[in-house]
């Protein structure tokens, strides 16, 4: 059965499901990342515009440490909460946290997340990969790619695109701190790369100094 078949709208993107995994402690940076500001916004709240403004159809944003302090703090509207109680364990959890959770949707055939043939992976610690670069990954799946990543100097980096019929093999490979690195891998053959050296910067933000980027 191919996308179509399901109402999903390749050009509006309503059948791509954005992931942005916020879960991590911060220790390094004195707080959890997702409430950390940077350029007057709070991290999590850039990550999930750069979602919806880039075309993805839904928003889940899988939270952990201090889950409950985000939730009160952040405009979290636009997108759906998922919390990973296993955050400790790196964001390999969290990943499989959202992608359970959206496997669980598309087996309910009246919802409207049954829909969704593919989740676009974010990383709520790199605010500067925006909505053009979500943009640029949801390009190449609109041309048929089932496995897409954005690449900076010829290296994958985020967003990174997972087909459904992918998801419970990355979940299965993601553990501690690699998230779909060993599926992809793994998986080279088939992953195709879309260049967002122009649109956007993959440094992330571990020290506080970064926030000055």
């Amino acid at each position: 059965m191919t996308a179509e078949d399901e109402g999903v709208d390749k050009e509006a993107g309503t059948g791509v499901a954005a992931l942005i995994l916020a879960a991590g402690a911060g220790t390094r940076m004195g707080g959890p990342k997702a409430l950390l500001e940077f350029r007057g916004r709070l991290l999590i709240e850039r990550a999930i515009d750069s979602a919806r403004a880039g075309g993805c159809g839904q928003v889940m944003a899988v939270l952990g440490a201090a889950a409950g302090e985000v939730q009160r703090r952040a405009d979290l509207r636009g997108a759906r909460v998922v919390v990973n109680q296993g955050w400790n364990e790196g964001i390999g959890s969290s990943l499989r946290a959202g992608l359970a959770e959206l496997t669980r949707d598309t087996e309910v055939d009246e919802t409207e997340t049954a829909a969704v043939d593919a989740s676009l992976v974010l990383l709520v610690d790199q605010p500067l990969v925006g909505a053009d670069a979500v943009r640029a990954v949801l390009g190449a799946w609109r041309a048929g790619a089932r496995l897409a990543a954005a690449s900076y100097g010829g290296r994958r980096g985020h967003p990174v695109l997972l087909g459904r019929e992918h998801w419970s093999a990355a979940a299965r490979e993601a553990a501690g701190d690699v998230g779909a690195r060993a599926f992809l891998a793994a998986h080279a053959a088939q992953l195709v790369f879309v260049p967002c050296d122009a649109i956007a910067d993959p440094r992330d933000l571990d020290v506080p100094a970064d926030l000055n980027l």
